[in-house]
């Protein structure tokens, strides 16, 4: 998508949803990133588009008499967009696209949406797994494309699309949740929960490359069940950020020191043998900030 165009689709979902951050949710971008295309629209030309207060962002007189030719702009190029496609041949086709739970529940819903506007006759078959699974399926070519942690096997193309931090994850009352960061050595003081799967030993891992130890109670793959136990006090975790929206118990999360986390991005096979489909999906993911 042109980046005048995301511009223009972020103004108008800042108005439709009242503030910045709902905006963000709502179109999958980070809110630094619809207020940096906010900034950009404002400068370029040259009045202020939005009142901008706790309560959220409310339009200037000048930001209601540009609006509606943002909107017909963007509306435009949606039409125009489509013309182009159906002159292409994208009319349909079927993607199948492997992906870790946190991807699926927090990403997905919103970006497909997304995507379906414009290419609405293209399939998804969603194909659950974990990092090494979702690896093995697109080399061995049993999924077109797969969403998972990188770096990756040499022999694939990858698309980065996102730094997801780690967090500390402690009950409300715990000694650590007075800390504005929590140094890792402080983790090992206390019984431990640690979400890994088989050879998956990411989290692990960032204990071993500190040469700390963990004083692990439980070992399970699945952080809402992660999250339930830290609650009942049964130990702390460390989890990632991508995995604590939304949440429904009531735990605090704190930052590491140093500070750690995962990239995450799309891995495919290369795009000379892919399909259509596939090529204008890969293209519509590098468009995003997310």
């Amino acid at each position: 998508m042109d980046l005048n165009i995301q511009k223009y689709k972020a103004f108008i979902s800042v108005v439709e949803c009242g503030s910045f951050t709902r905006a963000a949710e709502r179109i999958f971008y980070s809110q630094s990133g619809i207020s940096r295309m906010i900034n950009d629209l404002e400068t370029e030309w040259g009045v202020s588009l939005f009142e901008r207060s706790r309560q959220g962002a409310r339009l200037t007189p000048e930001g209601r008499r540009l609006l509606p030719f943002a909107r017909g702009v963007y509306e435009s190029y949606g039409r125009l967009q489509s013309e182009v496609d159906a002159l292409n041949g994208l009319q349909s086709g079927t993607i199948r696209v492997g992906t870790f739970s946190s991807v699926a529940v927090h990403w997905l819903p919103a970006l497909l949406s997304e995507f379906r506007q414009h290419y609405p006759d293209i399939i998804f078959e969603l194909v659950p797994g974990d990092y090494r699974e979702t690896e093995r399926r697109v080399l061995e070519g049993q999924v077109d494309c797969g969403f998972t942690r990188l770096p990756v096997h040499s022999s694939l193309e990858s698309l980065f699309l996102h730094h997801d931090p780690y967090r500390v994850v402690m009950p409300d009352d715990h000694p650590l949740a007075g800390l504005q960061t929590v140094p890792l050595q402080a983790l090992c003081d206390y019984p431990f929960l640690l979400l890994e799967k088989g050879n998956n030993n990411e989290i692990s891992g960032i204990f071993a490359q500190h040469q700390l130890d963990l004083q692990v109670r439980y070992t399970l793959w699945d952080d809402y069940a992660v999250m339930a136990m830290v609650e009942k006090n049964l130990g702390i975790s460390l989890l990632p950020q991508l995995t604590l929206q939304n949440i429904p118990y009531r735990i605090t999360t704190r930052e590491t020191e140093p500070l750690t986390g995962r990239d995450i991005g799309l891995v495919y096979r290369d795009t000379k043998t892919q399909s259509r489909a596939v090529k204008t999906f890969i293209g519509f993911l590098s468009s995003f900030r997310i």
